[in-house]
């Protein structure tokens, strides 16, 4: 639970700063919680979008991976990933790509179809290479991703005509940070309404269910009341129970529909965030306006918390020595601003550290999902972090060494 704690001089000597590190041992332990508090039962997709670079080393206790581009595609065949642990998404699939999957593949992976078009391009490319492969049709929800109920339920009456695949069942996402149970048990009655319809009117067998949980992860430090203190491994353990009692109570749901086929969940920020450390150093220290302030060499173009409004909501974070110690929280409150020409780049503001100083480094923690895909990354064009995976029998693994961004940003002429 409480993962990799390293020391100031293992960071500067080993990382330097900016950089992630995702601690392996901790992503595995969260995966064996998430699949013992479900049951053997349920099967669990990683949607690799949330952390690339972790796939491959969790293939053991991963039944699937999410695949959601072309690029997300070649990590996978790079990290050698079994291709029956291959669920071929994304609301767009270039078509030369596809057929190049679909001829050099097979029927190896699952491939889903998010509109009519997706669904023809996967049917002619598995006939142009005499297979049959299989697929599932995702519903819509009511946006820009896949396909609408009456559309779906006419493939599925038609599904005859098509020789190229073989219809195996119904993909549903419910949303992103979702902890409202009666919106699950609602969503989930809908999936397995439409497959009993499906059964009745037009004989259809789904064999598969697979559903986009979209389950909440708490950032951010509880609110406190007045002379109330409560320490990270406390919150720790309490966030862990809330999430042990969502997927508890999401089990006990799931033991209720009708369908009895495979269920497997799509799952990403709930799995992989707390494994995450970003480090980023205090580079120049100001007095602005009766303001504290401390630059950092990192910034919001590294670091993104899903809700992290206004920089006022305070992550868990730890300040790191250069003299070995370490200290969580403080009395000297500051604004802990980035490296970016912007207003907006401010991580936290009021951030309680202890006599803050320079080449000090802060350790934001739960930075595994998102951060180093999803902000800003090239802005300024700061290079890119070093990111580092952990393992406490093998130590520090390099990923990526650091990227000069400008290289991306500049066109030689």
């Amino acid at each position: 639970m409480n993962g990799y704690k390293p020391t100031y001089n293992e960071i500067i000597n080993n990382t330097g700063t900016p950089a992630y590190v995702f601690d392996l041992d901790v992503l595995r332990e969260r995966l064996k919680l998430i699949k013992s508090t479900l049951g053997s039962k349920v099967g669990i997709c990683y949607a690799m979008k949330a952390n690339p670079f972790v796939v491959g080393d969790i293939d053991n206790v991963v039944d699937r991976y999410e695949v959601c581009s072309h690029g997300e595609f070649r990590i996978c065949e790079k990290a050698g990933i079994p291709m029956n642990k291959v669920v071929l998404s994304g609301v767009y699939k270039e078509p030369e790509d596809t057929k190049r999957i679909v001829a050099t593949y097979k029927d190896a992976i699952l491939y889903t179809a998010e509109s009519i078009n997706q669904f023809h391009l996967i049917n002619e490319s598995a006939i142009d290479n005499d297979i049959i492969v299989n697929i599932i049709l995702r519903i819509t929800t009511g946006n820009q991703f896949g396909i609408d109920e009456s559309d779906l339920i006419q493939l599925i009456a038609d599904r005859d005509k098509y020789k190229g695949v073989d219809i195996v069942g119904i993909q549903h996402f419910s949303g992103t940070q979702r902890k409202n149970l009666s919106i699950y048990k609602e969503e989930l009655e809908y999936c397995d309404s439409l497959i009993e319809r499906l059964r009745g009117e037009y004989e259809f067998e789904a064999k598969e269910l697979e559903f986009g949980t979209g389950f909440f992860f708490e950032y951010f430090q509880p609110k406190q009341k007045d002379g109330e203190k409560i320490s990270q491994d406390e919150s720790e353990l309490n966030a862990r129970a809330e999430d042990i009692t969502l997927l508890e109570e999401f089990a006990s749901i799931l033991n209720g529909i009708r369908f009895k086929g495979k269920i497997t969940l799509e799952i990403g920020r709930f799995i992989v965030a707390s494994c995450g450390r970003y480090y980023t150093s205090i580079v120049d220290k100001k007095h602005n306006c009766d303001i504290d302030f401390c630059i950092v060499d990192g910034g919001i173009h590294q670091l993104n918390y899903f809700g992290q409004m206004l920089a006022m909501k305070k992550p868990w974070y730890r300040q790191l020595k250069s003299n070995g110690e370490v200290y969580q929280g403080g009395i000297d409150c500051a604004n802990v601003c980035g490296s970016l020409c912007t207003t907006n780049d401010n991580l936290v503001k009021g951030m309680p550290l202890t006599n803050p100083e320079l080449e000090d480094i802060i350790e934001f923690r739960n930075s595994g999902a998102y951060s180093m895909t999803e902000a800003s990354a090239l802005f300024l064009s700061r290079d890119l972090p070093k990111v580092f995976l952990y393992e406490k029998e093998k130590g520090l693994k390099l990923m990526r060494d650091r990227f000069e961004a400008f290289q991306l940003n500049y066109i030689c002429r």
